[in-house]
């Protein structure tokens, strides 16, 4: 009992010292076990989120926005392989980690589960949910996991260019035909309070962030996130011309922040728990999508075998 509480301090003292974890060192049982969650749900969370962007790849209003957004569900399928690698790292199989996205038994994050009406939900996806994504991950290039930390340095990069295209879908459609500007407020209006929930439950509500910042897994609070969200797309909207769905919103000049309405909670643990509009929807998506790549898997898994045969042989 005593060598675990020595090595529980000073790889608490590692992390306080800024220094990063590595597959090989020692971690305690929770730390890995959190991370191993919360990387596995951000792995699916990207590779589920193709799919309300691909079902406008063939809808697309020019063949320049087709290629863009052909980028960039590709970029969201690599962003998804980075981090089913570092989930690996922590002693979990790729194999098992899909098969519980599969099953229903792991998350993913629970905005994907909403359906894509109009060509401008591609672009409020864009400024919206990928923004909030970027406030979130920006602070992962730190976090205390090496490899976790150095996979979503690239991911960053790739989200700020996607976040960029949303915002500017959104300001093209709302300079646009009254109809086309209607169609991005419609958009606004529906991801608005969706994307307010992507930052997680309140702090006082939410079981391991505490633990997490301790840990450094993360640096911020999802309660200290969503106002610097709101604070920034508030004006982002207002640049464009567009109206945050909020009467309640509000500057507060001595908070320096703005003041928002109640998020619809029940709404957001009806759909983490797998009532969403499009629950059921995804997830038979990426069973068809798993089941019809079975042969491309056994082809790699025959064409290793056959090549270390070959290797041996020599």
């Amino acid at each position: 009992m005593t060598d675990v509480k020595n090595l529980e301090e000073l790889f608490q003292a590692k992390i306080d010292a800024e220094q990063k974890i590595e597959p090989k060192d020692w971690m305690p049982d929770e730390y890995r076990k959190t991370l191993v969650r919360q990387i596995s749900q951000h792995a699916h969370s990207e590779v589920v989120g193709m799919l309300p962007e691909g079902n406008w790849i063939t809808r697309a209003p020019s063949l320049k926005r087709k290629a863009i957004l052909l980028a960039k569900v590709q970029d969201e399928a690599g962003h998804g392989l980075y981090l089913y690698s570092a989930s690996e790292t922590l002693g979990t199989s790729r194999e098992k980690t899909i098969d519980d996205l599969l099953s229903g038994k792991a998350k993913y994050s629970s905005i994907f589960n909403y359906p894509t009406l109009t060509w401008a939900d591609i672009g409020a996806i864009g400024w919206l949910v990928d923004g909030a994504a970027i406030m979130n991950q920006v602070m992962l290039c730190r976090t205390s996991y090496g490899p976790y930390a150095r996979a979503m340095v690239r991911i960053c990069k790739e989200e700020s260019f996607h976040q960029r295209q949303g915002y500017e879908i959104m300001a093209v459609l709302a300079q646009g035909t009254p109809e086309q500007k209607e169609m991005a407020q419609d958009a606004l209006n529906r991801w608005w309070w969706p994307s307010l929930m992507m930052f997680g439950p309140n702090d006082a509500d939410s079981p391991h962030s505490q633990q997490s910042m301790t840990w450094k897994i993360k640096r911020q609070s999802n309660d200290e996130l969503r106002q610097i969200f709101i604070d920034r797309t508030v004006q982002q909207a207002e640049v464009i011309g567009l109206s945050v769905p909020d009467p309640l919103l509000k500057w507060n000049e001595e908070r320096g922040h703005y003041d928002f309405g109640p998020i619809d909670w029940d709404e957001f643990w009806n759909v983490v728990k797998g009532n969403g509009p499009c629950n059921k929807e995804r997830l038979d998506a990426r069973n068809k999508a798993h089941a019809e790549g079975q042969w491309v898997r056994d082809a790699a898994v025959a064409h290793a075998a056959k090549r270390a045969k070959r290797k041996e042989a020599a």
